[in-house]
């Protein structure tokens, strides 16, 4: 492992960062847009279209431990993580232009193509996530140079957030002309051509420091078992659920809260646009506080406070336009730090791992992190069909007062318990800066001893 303590330069930070700009095209249009198209534009019924996002999600977790074993056993001359930006962007380009096309199918034969075509983006997502994620667990062996690097990821993948929550319905509406069938596929077919670009400056920009040794036997149950013993890890495993949780269903109910409760679909894009600048300015505070205060202090303060803010959400009425965008911009600034948070965090489990078990598998525990991302995004993405249908939801018609009220609730208090669990689960994580130091330099000892034998 090089232990080096060198700073990263901010051309690499900025480099690793527009590689999640590249995955929040898609992650965005998931998020905000795919519900919304199964539901309303392509005609699927709101159950069996959660229960697809579900089903599909599921099985895109279980891909995830999958490709990051692969990718810790992967050896190039480029390094094991960075080739995948390469490899597999071009394939998620043309999957996701096909997720989001429209063929004259039945009902039957629709839920078949959704099914279909959404796994396979997936699958090409986790094939390129996967690696980019693992590549800040390897880009540098200091915890704060990490923290870093997360902050500008994150500060960028709102970047892309910031360009589908903007451009996706004026685009679409430029592409289809008024035809939003024929106009979503061609606005993919544009954000797939930007990401690999992205993808490629990220693969050029940025360098794997933190090296296996040759010296590691590889060991896939070995693996899995220090995984499972690494108990910070299992909480940011709750964390991680019950967050992605609560942006999931949040996020998919916004066009239906504009829609259908405020009565003006075109304001969903302002607000959601507004939201994610509160939350590049939340982001970009991240290293600040987080080095003043600590990472897991910080983390429990932003997500009690949003917690309670949230739930504020559903008593603001449908005429309080100020007040609702003001709101979602507190919270959206609020919540921003978890996600660089949640990264750094996951990045030291990595570290706690080869400091207890004296082995490294960096893929795999960041595979494992997506996994538990992607369980919570599975259980809210079925959760927020479901529930649309149990409160009665009929698309393209006016809605009941209880269905209006249930949307209110999917904006409120529905998400605010996922951030409470995982605020509790927060309080049992025990890898604070100091212990990181004392890992960094216990690990720093082992090399230096290592070399030292070598020499002898």
């Amino acid at each position: 492992m090089d232990n080096t303590g060198e700073k990263l330069s901010l051309k690499e930070k900025i480099g690793y960062g527009l590689g999640d700009t590249a995955s929040n095209l898609y992650f965005q249009m998931f998020v905000n847009f795919l519900l919304f198209f199964y539901t309303d534009i392509f005609g699927i019924p709101a159950a069996a279209a959660g229960t697809m996002l579900m089903v599909s999600r599921f099985w895109d977790a279980a891909n995830d431990p999958i490709m990051g074993i692969i990718a810790d056993r992967t050896n190039t001359k480029w390094g094991k993580f960075r080739p995948y930006l390469i490899w597999m962007s071009g394939p998620l380009a043309i999957f996701g232009v096909l997720a989001f096309t429209t063929p004259p199918f039945d009902v039957t034969g629709k839920i078949i193509y959704a099914y279909i075509t959404f796994t396979l983006v997936m699958m090409a997502y986790t094939a390129v996530n996967i690696p980019y994620s693992a590549l800040m667990g390897v880009i540098s062996p200091n915890s704060q140079e990490r923290t870093s690097v997360s902050t500008f990821r994150f500060v960028l993948a709102f970047v892309g957030a910031f360009i589908v929550q903007g451009l996706t319905l004026p685009l679409v509406d430029f592409f289809g002309g008024g035809d939003q069938a024929l106009g979503f596929p061609f606005t993919m077919g544009v954000y797939g051509i930007l990401a690999c670009i992205l993808f490629y400056i990220t693969f050029k920009t940025t360098r794997e420091r933190v090296v296996v040794s040759s010296d590691q036997k590889t060991s896939l149950k070995d693996d899995i078992k220090d995984l499972i013993r690494n108990r910070p890890w299992m909480y940011l495993l709750v964390m991680g659920i019950f967050t992605l949780g609560y942006i999931i269903i949040r996020s998919g109910t916004i066009l239906y809260y504009f829609k259908y409760y405020i009565g003006s679909e075109a304001l969903a894009s302002l607000f959601m646009v507004l939201g994610t600048v509160g939350v590049i300015a939340g982001v970009a505070s991240t290293q600040f506080f987080a080095k003043k205060f600590g990472k897991k202090r910080f983390y429990i303060f932003v997500m009690s406070l949003t917690t309670i803010l949230t739930m504020l959400f559903y008593f603001l009425p449908s005429d309080q336009i100020f007040l609702i965008f003001a709101l979602h911009i507190l919270i959206s600034f609020i919540m921003a730090p978890q996600a660089p948070l949640l990264w750094a965090m996951y990045a030291d489990t990595a570290d706690y791992s080869e400091w207890k078990n004296e082995r490294r598998a960096t893929g795999l525990v960041f595979s494992a992190a997506t996994f538990a991302q992607k369980f919570g995004i599975a259980v809210g993405g079925g959760m927020a069909g479901w529930m649309l249908a149990l409160f009665g939801f009929v698309p393209n018609t006016a809605q009941a007062p209880e269905t209006l009220d249930g949307i209110k609730m999917m904006m409120s208090f529905i998400p605010a318990a996922g951030t409470l669990i995982a605020t509790i689960a927060a309080f049992f994580y025990e890898l604070d800066d100091n212990t990181m130091k004392k890992i960094e330099n216990d690990l720093k000892l082992r090399k230096a001893n290592g070399q030292q034998e070598g020499i002898k």
